[in-house]
């Protein structure tokens, strides 16, 4: 389901934001951007050293990453049986299919909940404990910026509960950690782009009753098991859509509720909604996508591993169910907005050798950054040329190397799904 879900997509599950990630991937060891940690594009990088491009690399990291969360679980006994539910997910699917640095964040995010089990079981104490933690947290600031979020519930988490023996590693950890963030930004992102900070904060971006709306459709696509999209014409489905999610919310609070949490337990319910809540709030002063299943997926992956151990606890075998009906329900959605990567891959291959593009830096003009129609064109091609920029000047279109959608199709055309 995961190759087919890209495969079976127009432009092989790839955004503006791959866009950069492939061309960072690609220009490496030139620092191309500070937007992005450098994690997910040196993962990319690693694999085209095996003969794969930036694209097929960064599907080898997703299925890979799938891959590694089922066979560390099962090897640690660590949540086995609730990550395979979750891996089976359409939204978690759909992430492990996609060119976006989730797909590598999420096995770090069960190697930081792994470790953290360690610690407050007691099977890892003292300065490996705290090497361990600090550790895990570094990693996974260095894949994606918003696990800062991972950083202070940590130490958060260790304030909060500081009688437990093992509040002080985690209050260090939180500590440490946001020390190397410190220095990430004076020795790194202020190096190559002194201004970056500056540029990226910007207060009253929003009006509360705009991102409440968002907070609202972001948490019940994210907590929906079936289908994680709604429809942006909101149609009658959204009903339906947003209304499943809200129930299993509910569910999940009754059962965290209900059912007495263990300490570990406690601890991954900490950090994922104080990881959800951070997402909100960082909506104020710092230009983001309004909250989704692909952006909470991080902090609501803790959430799904209790809520489905205490289904587990009470309803067995039968929670695989969840499992199955999500990739049945991801395989109709699939199906019904399917598109034909492999042969507009084609297509786009053949115009940019015919037009001498497809070996040297390439831009994309757009008037807008929010012209998605037109944004597509330039997806498709940097998923076979990575050195592919967007551009908002005018002028550039004069270059020879610079192409609009118009030039594009004006000489191919592209499979697209009726859904889109």
């Amino acid at each position: 389901m995961t190759i087919f879900r890209f495969l079976l997509n127009e432009k092989g599950r790839v955004s503006p934001d791959s866009i950069r990630y492939m061309r960072f991937a690609h220009v490496f060891p030139t620092i191309d951007n500070t937007t992005t940690p450098l994690g997910y594009p040196l993962a990319i990088k690693f694999f085209t050293f095996f003969g794969l491009d930036e694209f097929w690399g960064s599907k080898a990291v997703g299925i890979l990453a799938m891959l590694f969360i089922i066979v560390f679980t099962r090897k640690k006994r660590f949540y086995f049986s609730e990550s395979i539910i979750v891996c089976s997910l359409f939204s978690f699917l759909s992430i492990f299919s996609f060119t976006m640095s989730e797909a590598l964040i999420l096995p770090f995010v069960f190697l930081f909940l792994y470790v953290a089990d360690l610690i407050i079981d007691g099977r890892l104490e003292g300065g490996k404990a705290l090497f361990y933690l600090s550790l895990s947290l570094i990693v996974l600031y260095n894949i994606r910026y918003s696990s800062l979020f991972f950083i202070g519930g940590t130490g958060l988490f260790g304030l909060v509960f500081f009688k437990r023996k093992y509040s002080r590693t985690f209050i260090i950890s939180g500590i440490i950690a946001g020390v190397f963030v410190v220095l990430y930004k004076f020795l790194f992102i202020d190096y190559f782009n002194e201004n970056y900070v500056h540029e990226a904060l910007e207060i009253g971006l929003h009006p509360t009753s705009e991102l409440l709306k968002e907070l609202y459709e972001g948490l019940c696509t994210t907590f929906n098991p079936f289908i994680h999209i709604a429809d942006p014409g909101s149609g009658r489905i959204n009903y339906a859509i947003y209304g499943i999610g809200l129930v299993n919310i509910l569910g999940m609070i009754y059962t965290f509720v209900k059912y007495k949490l263990s300490e570990t337990e406690t601890f991954f319910i900490f950090t994922g909604v104080s990881g959800i809540i951070c997402s909100y709030f960082i909506q104020y002063f710092y230009s983001v996508n309004p909250i989704d299943y692909r952006l909470l997926a991080p902090f609501s992956l803790p959430l799904w591993l209790v809520y489905f151990k205490k289904l587990f606890g009470m309803a067995d075998l039968k929670v695989y169910a969840v499992g199955f009906l999500s990739i049945i329900s991801g395989m109709l959605f699939t199906w019904l907005s399917r598109g034909n990567y492999l042969e507009n891959r084609k297509e786009i291959k053949q115009f940019l050798k015919s037009e001498k593009l497809d070996h040297v830096p390439v831009k994309y003009y757009l008037e807008t950054a929010e012209d998605l129609d037109k944004v597509q064109v330039a997806e498709l091609i940097s998923t076979v040329n990575a050195n592919t920029s967007l551009t908002y000047k005018p002028e550039d279109t004069l270059q020879r190397t610079t192409l609009t959608r118009y030039k594009v199709l004006q000489k191919m055309k592209i499979d697209r799904n009726k859904y889109q």
